[in-house]
């Protein structure tokens, strides 16, 4: 069973930590994922056995924790990961974001710098909600948007629901157009066979973030899920990595 934070917006969090030392791990999820995939509980016990803390959590509307998927946005997400890390962890963390989670890891860079001893992103989709759905729309969805919502496809089972909510708060939370400073370890990955997140999106990441140890690994013919045993090799080795650097 999970553990629940309260947060100051009202939101009950669900999470599983386990005590070890600093800096910690924290695991941020993807869009409509939960903290229970593949890629966390790996982490979790891969940190375990090397006596190190760690953090997975929930965020609203997601797996155990309170809320609706469709009430949620960004900065939703944005303010939960924050509430975690602030009431959940001590000290500097590392950062492990997936997906969406990558989003949400580069907001904390801008608003809790000093929380974060390092930071790994996998498949990091910043920006999704315009440069990916709103950018990708029919003027038909466009105009269904308006109205409310749009329905689209998923290859992980039941359609997404947009919210014309989380296109516009999305907006509000982009860090593609702005100076990205990330002044301490990062490593972003990304497979080359990914079908949700292009290349191209890791490429523009590299180029615009601004930080003195930052480097992208490409792992060929990897997908979103990033979660078979060579790409968990390899975001195990990215942790050890940033770890012997801070």
């Amino acid at each position: 069973m999970p553990d629940y934070l309260d947060t100051a917006a009202g939101r009950r969090i669900a999470y599983h930590k386990s005590a070890g030392t600093g800096p910690g791990i924290v695991f941020l999820g993807g869009f409509k994922s939960d903290m229970d995939g593949t890629k966390a509980i790996h982490l979790e016990a891969w940190a375990k056995a090397q006596g190190r803390a760690f953090l997975r959590f929930d965020y609203s509307g997601h797996g155990q924790s309170s809320g609706t998927f469709t009430d949620g946005a960004i900065g939703d997400w944005a303010e939960d990961a924050q509430a975690a890390i602030e009431a959940l962890t001590e000290g500097p963390q590392v950062l492990v974001g997936s997906s969406m989670g990558g989003w949400i890891s580069l907001l904390m860079a801008k608003r809790i710098p000093e929380r974060i001893a390092a930071l790994v992103t996998i498949a990091a989709a910043p920006d999704f909600t315009e440069d990916s759905m709103w950018g990708g729309f029919s003027d038909a969805q466009k105009t269904e948007l308006e109205a409310g919502q749009v329905a689209l496809p998923s290859d992980y089972g039941e359609p997404y629901i947009i919210t014309k909510r989380l296109i516009k708060d999305g907006r509000n939370n982009l860090v593609l157009r702005a100076p990205l400073p990330l002044p301490f370890p990062v490593r972003f990955l990304q497979g080359t066979a990914d079908a949700d997140v292009e290349m191209s999106v890791a490429l523009r990441l590299l180029d615009h973030a601004e930080g003195p140890d930052m480097r992208l690994t490409l792992l060929k013919d990897a997908d979103h899920r990033f979660s078979d045993p060579q790409a968990l090799g390899v975001i195990e080795a990215a942790v050890i990595d940033v770890l012997g650097s801070v």
